[in-house]
């Protein structure tokens, strides 16, 4: 309801209530009828529910329905290792995930304890949760306001709202009604749950509890927000359904035909066609791509980034727009002092600058009565004053001076007065917005000392106010006068100077914005503060556009805003509705979109995004809750190595998922033109240890290699799958070598056989093995990886040969069908792969040949629907 636009005695009667509060008997009914004033969070996953998620995709299920068939036929020991495959992918995922859900459901933690309520005009202290509508509080400096509130008394009170609406700097709170339609950082009759009291004293009347505030409405919106596929798990359920009605369509048309047309038996049969659905699948990619992204998450944990989903990594180096939020994202989150000035000089002032090096009476005469016309100190008190006090303690001692110049008696600062005198054994100290300051003053401090405030020099203080002003500067005017001169302790001032405060940028954020805007992302700074703050702060990181207004946005339909979100780059005075808004409007476009931020307001971005990034150190609980990523270090630039990782990885998925379905495909065709010639080649636990061998260490080793030109290149595009063109045409290259290279050799050493020898086997098993390897280097060659640049695929390889050898001269070789070979024989392997390595290394110069020219600019996707990458 419009409580900001109603006065109070308005509001006590729509409410039932007087300022002495409810009576007992009132607030008991009344919870009873609304509810304790808690937020009913979205419930975290329990264990079982995350275990349980690892097991949804598409092709898990293919996998167990191929360890079904496996087992039914009586091929027990190839239904287990596909078990233990699958079991083991489960809890890799599991124990990542579940370290990650360990966040605490921060929506009940913004509540405080106990606060002062009145009932029956007594004053007490209660749980927070007893508040109701009605309820009269009392609240004061450093206490968390429970509930949202309509103020009735208002005494020098200010509250920092930066966590609900992204304002940087506390908001003056008074009683007076506002306008109806004034945007929520506007509405200063009321104060809401969850902000913090950093200045005065308030009384207030509860008009909302629980799921009925500011917060509530976020809690809700998140509750109902769609949990969005990633990239990485779209492209692999894909895979899955094509893979298992492949499987099934493979299946019905070989048994029929090897029974009707080769004359098998049904036996027979189906053991073909159970050897061809393990050929089929890829047993490890699941497994595979979960220890790579685990990989990654340890790497990124390294990088000061928690990961929440293991699949957010990859989407993040998918995305091609971040979405941020000012305060304390690109900002530091606390005011500084970064300007001064004195007729006619102005000084650069901040931690990187020399102040020590001014010599100027009148700029130590500025910081002193900025420090000693206060109440703050480095550490407490209002964030405007806090930062007066350090930039004057970089300068002198301000509490030696404090005790060198006592307060005797002081005019506190008040919303409706702007401005704060302190009175001294022998000055008084004025501060105050510079306007008020400026006229009371009739004289100025000048280089030659203290001289007439004329019209001319009037103005020039005016245009020193603006040029700070449009720097996005907050301004503070300082003066003086000696506590005997006639008048009152306010008036006939001396005036001294300026000081222009900010919440300034972070150092590494312009060099992280110009990486991201490299690698094709747009950076979109969204914000509750005014537009010429959010405008010239998102200029000095490297982000120059027009501002729009949430006022605007909200004004806009779908498709006009659809448009607009595509020119404009800077978002100001936005409310949670808007950044949603805004949020959609991009993803509507065909963008994929990372939102980061760290205030309440940004939890329903965060959770409708592709990716929704939270700070950790200065954010809200309720945003890391609503996030996939959390930056432990608040550090712009963590979101720039992110995003490296997170296309780095994809990279090496994309080289081990071309190699494990270029093997499969091969095998594939091996087994059924094989068994067209009435030849069962690879039975089915050949077929599993290959893909095993393959699947296994290498593949898990591909995910360790390292990143090339990720951050030079476009975001991938939309409807590009992981299974692209120039995968397509690796699997078929490769695998059409390997197939004919391998049948080949099977009717070479068969010479004329009626039926498959343990031999035969052996000399195609083994063959399949080698050239896989070879494979392997030539798969990582397209994508540019130098061939010796990853110690621990060397290992992996040597340990896979050495299993190699193990099943062949060892007793395994009674569980795999398998006899020792001679030297003779490994001749002969050696001729195959000599024969076929030019041939799959010219496979490899065409597909990198496309790859390097393939560098699409980035461009705003249609909302057709997605056409399949293999359909190119």
């Amino acid at each position: 309801m419009d409580w900001h636009a109603r006065d109070t005695e308005t509001v006590y009667e729509e409410l039932d209530t007087t300022a002495e509060g409810l009576s007992p008997e009132a607030a008991a009914e009344r919870l009873e009828r609304v509810g304790p004033n808690e937020i009913t969070g979205e419930q975290r996953r329990g264990p079982l529910r995350i275990f349980l998620a690892q097991f949804s995709s598409a092709l898990i299920w293919v996998l167990l329905l191929a360890a079904v068939l496996s087992f039914s036929i009586g091929h027990a020991v190839d239904a287990i290792l596909i078990g233990v495959i699958l079991l083991a992918n489960g809890v890799f995922g599991f124990v990542q995930e579940y370290r990650a859900e360990q966040s605490l459901d921060a929506l009940r933690e913004l509540t405080t304890p106990e606060v002062t309520v009145r009932r029956d005009g007594e004053e007490e202290r209660r749980e927070a949760t007893e508040l109701v509508p009605g309820d009269v509080v009392v609240f004061s400096q450093g206490d968390v306001v429970p509930a949202d509130c309509r103020l009735v008394e208002a005494n020098n009170l200010e509250v920092d709202e930066a966590a609900l609406t992204g304002e940087s700097v506390p908001v003056t709170k008074r009683t007076e009604p506002v306008a109806d339609d004034a945007p929520l950082a506007e509405r200063e009759s009321m104060v809401y749950k969850g902000t913090n009291v950093t200045r005065g004293r308030g009384v207030a009347v509860v008009v909302g509890t629980g799921m009925d505030t500011e917060v509530g409405g976020i809690a809700e919106e998140l509750s109902g927000a769609e949990t969005l596929e990633t990239p990485l798990q779209r492209d692999l359920n894909r895979l899955g359904r094509r893979l298992g009605i492949g499987v099934v369509v493979l299946s019905a048309v070989l048994v029929p035909l090897l029974v009707f047309v080769g004359g098998r038996s049904l036996v027979q049969s189906a053991l073909t066609a159970v050897s061809l659905a393990v050929a089929a699948v890829p047993e490890g990619l699941p497994a595979v791509v979960t220890l790579t992204l685990a990989l990654g998450v340890r790497r990124m944990a390294d990088e000061n980034a928690l990961v929440r989903t293991l699949p957010a990594v990859e989407a993040l180096g998918a995305v091609d727009v971040v979405c941020t939020d000012k305060t304390g994202t690109l900002t530091e989150g606390e005011m500084r002092v970064r300007a001064a000035w004195v007729y006619d000089r102005t000084f650069d002032v901040g931690e990187d600058e020399d102040d020590d090096a001014i010599e100027d009476e009148r700029f130590d005469r500025l910081l002193e009565i900025g420090a000693l016309c206060n109440d703050a100190t480095t550490d407490d008190g209002d964030p405007t004053e806090r930062a007066l006090v350090r930039a004057a303690n970089r300068r002198f001692d301000v509490d030696g001076r404090r005790e060198a110049r006592p307060r005797r008696d002081e005019k506190p600062f008040s919303s409706e007065r702007k401005r704060m005198a302190t009175i001294h054994d022998d000055q008084v100290y004025v501060k105050g917005a510079p306007d008020e300051v400026l006229s009371r003053a009739t004289r100025i401090l000048t280089e030659d000392g203290t001289e007439e405030l004329t019209a001319e020099r009037r103005e020039r203080i005016r245009d020193q106010i603006d040029d700070f002003a449009e720097n996005a500067l907050r301004v503070l005017a300082f003066a003086f006068k000696e506590r005997d001169d006639d008048g009152g302790p306010e008036e006939n001032l001396v005036f001294v100077g300026l000081q222009g405060l900010i919440d300034p940028p972070r150092k590494e954020v312009r060099d992280a914005i110009e990486d991201t805007q490299r690698a094709g992302i747009d950076v979109k700074v969204i914000t509750g503060d005014h537009p010429t703050t959010g405008r010239a702060i998102a200029a000095q990181v490297g982000v120059e556009s027009d501002v729009m207004t949430g006022a605007e946005v909200a004004s806009m339909d779908e498709d006009e805003l659809r448009e607009r979100v595509e020119e404009i780059d800077v978002y100001a005075r936005a409310e949670p509705s808007h950044k949603v808004r805004i949020l959609k409007a991009l993803q509507a476009n065909g963008h994929r979109v990372a939102m980061t931020g760290d205030g309440i307001n940004d939890a329903p971005a965060l959770k409708n995004a592709d990716v929704g990034i939270s700070m950790g150190v200065r954010g809200t609980d309720v945003a890391k809750q609503a996030s996939d990523i959390v930056l432990l270090d608040d550090n712009y630039s963590t979101i720039r190595n992110a995003i490296r990782r997170g296309r780095t990885i994809f990279d090496n998925i994309w080289k081990f998922v071309a190699y494990l379905l270029s093997a499969n495909f091969a095998e594939v065709l091996v087994v059924f033109v094989a068994s067209l010639f009435g030849y069962l080649i690879l039975p089915a636990v050949q077929l599993l240890w290959i893909n095993l061998l393959t699947d296994g260490l290498p593949a898990l080793a591909l995910g360790t290699d390292p990143s090339g030109d990720v951050m030079d290149r476009s975001p991938r595009e939309r409807v590009t799958g992981i299974i692209d063109r120039p995968m397509l045409e690796l699997i078929a290259g490769a695998g059409l070598t390997v197939t004919v290279l391998m049948l080949g050799l099977m009717f070479y050493v068969l010479d004329g056989a009626p039926a498959v020898t343990p031999y035969a086997m052996t000399m195609v098993f083994t063959g399949f093995v080698l050239f896989e390897f070879v494979k392997l280097y030539v798969v990582r060659w397209t994508k540019g990886t130098p061939t010796l640049s990853n110690v621990w695929l060397e290992v992996a390889v040597a340990a896979s040969l050495l299993l190699q050898l193990a099943v062949l001269y060892t007793p395994l070789r009674t569980y795999f069908g398998t006899v020792p070979l001679g030297l003779a024989d490994w001749g002969l392997l050696g001729g195959v792969i000599l024969l076929g390595s030019p041939v799959l290394l010219f496979v490899g110069w065409l597909v990198k040949r496309r790859e390097t020219g393939r560098r699409p600019a980035k461009t705003v996707q249609s909302t057709e629907p997605e056409p399949d990458p293999g359909d190119d």
